[in-house]
């Protein structure tokens, strides 16, 4: 029969612990599987035991998988599972790491509609309904997506219409090489993408038609024109 020869700090994955079956290195643990498992060198290896190991493992491999994706940056719960899945983790261990992850508070979609809101309105100027789409598109619920809205809009003081009027000053400077008709179109196209109301969006573009635009006009974008931003 097979024993538990040792259980050592692995060496690529800090944090984690190689379980090894006579002298060779089988699984990959963490310390709460292996005190919770009551794992000791010398302990007999039966084919249940081994089994339990290998199911444990690969629990740990998604849920380290599900760490990392969050190390690269801030995601919703059910955006978070559905990248897990489609990069072929087995459902029933993103539904385990994903339970794991809110209750240590890493998983938050209330925190995350927040800093997302921040994000999106004061960085990139979206409107409140792009916002809410792009939360809905994350799969944060509505009631947690409008809260976070609200919040933010009060806490940063965000005026819509002041915002659509910066983010048109802004996009404007880029387009000064293009004709009239062209600035017109391309900054419409800009703000509908942003989620702006038309009738809002319209009557920013005429109310920069003639004096202001001419002055945008002068190579203030010089060498940004070509790129349209998404």
């Amino acid at each position: 029969m097979s024993h538990i020869t040792a259980i050592v700090p692995a060496r690529r994955r800090p944090g984690r612990f190689d379980v090894l079956i006579d002298g060779k290195p089988d699984v990959t643990l963490s310390i709460e599987a292996v005190e919770r498992l009551h794992l000791t060198v010398g302990a007999a290896m039966d084919e249940q035991l081994a089994a339990l190991l290998r199911d444990e493992a690969a629990l740990l491999a998604t849920y380290d998988r599900a760490l990392n994706l969050l190390a690269l940056r801030a995601r919703s719960a059910a955006e978070l599972r559905r990248l897990l899945l489609r990069k072929g983790e087995p459902a029933s261990h993103v539904e385990r790491a994903v339970d794991r992850l809110v209750q240590a508070g890493f998983l938050d979609d209330a925190s995350f509609a927040r800093q997302f809101t921040r994000s999106r309105v004061l960085g990139a100027g979206l409107s409140r309904r792009r916002v809410q789409g792009e939360l809905a598109r994350r799969g944060v619920a509505r009631e947690l997506a409008d809260a976070a809205i609200d919040e933010v809009f009060a806490e940063e003081s965000v005026d819509e219409e002041g915002t659509l009027e910066r983010v048109a000053r802004k996009k404007l400077k880029s387009l000064g090489r293009f004709d009239e008709a062209t600035r017109r179109r391309r900054l419409f196209a800009f703000l509908a993408r942003r989620g702006y109301d038309v009738d809002d969006i319209g009557r920013v573009v005429r109310g920069r038609e003639g004096g202001e635009g001419e002055g945008e006009r002068r190579g203030e974008g010089e060498g940004e024109g070509e790129a349209e931003e998404r």
